[in-house]
């Protein structure tokens, strides 16, 4: 009978291989997860990236249906003298043309302020440029409105304030008149 027995070897413990290996496992984890966070986030960038293009492509496709809807109105002779006609004005010959100068006196409505917004806070229509120029130039040229201090200052009995210093209610008077234009006086 015999055995093959092995010799038994001694163990010898290992001293420095229990935190040694449990910091190249913490290293290895570590840099597995840093490679995954940066797999994910560039996985993000590119599917936003992706979308953005996607709704661009989108708006794109849009715009060209749009302007292919464009060119067929244009090749149509119909249209092309409905444009003529309102955008420039044109009438066919034997025709006569009549233009409404104020079209909102007639209906009641202002079509330009609805459309573009243009309506000033208080109420009014604003003007192009060159209209507000001429409308300057027009103000400019009126004489002036006559207020109370300048007919008081005429007038021989005054009521400007004068040596017996009984004055200070026309003059108070005078000026609410010039500070509303000449109407508070009449």
């Amino acid at each position: 009978m015999s055995k093959s027995t092995r010799p038994a070897r001694p163990s010898s413990p290992r001293r420095g291989s229990g935190p040694v290996a449990f910091f190249i496992a913490l290293f290895i984890v570590a840099l597995g997860s840093i490679q995954l966070v940066s797999t994910f986030h560039s996985y993000a960038l590119n599917l936003a990236e992706l979308n953005n293009l996607k709704r661009q492509e989108a708006s794109l496709v849009a715009q060209k249906q749009e302007l292919e809807n464009n060119i067929a109105r244009w090749n149509d002779k119909a249209y092309i003298t409905a444009q003529a006609r309102e955008r420039l004005g044109f009438v066919f010959p034997g025709e006569q043309a009549i233009r409404v100068e104020h079209p909102e006196a007639v209906t009641g409505n202002s079509k330009d302020s609805e459309a573009n917004g243009s309506s000033s806070q208080d109420g009014h229509k604003a003007l192009p440029w060159y209209g507000e120029l001429s409308y300057a130039f027009k103000q400019a040229d009126a004489p002036l409105p006559k207020t109370a201090n300048d007919q008081s200052a005429k007038s021989p009995a005054g009521g400007s304030g004068g040596a017996s210093g009984t004055g200070s209610a026309g003059d108070a008077q005078g000026n609410d008149a010039a500070s509303n234009g000449g109407t508070a006086g009449k």
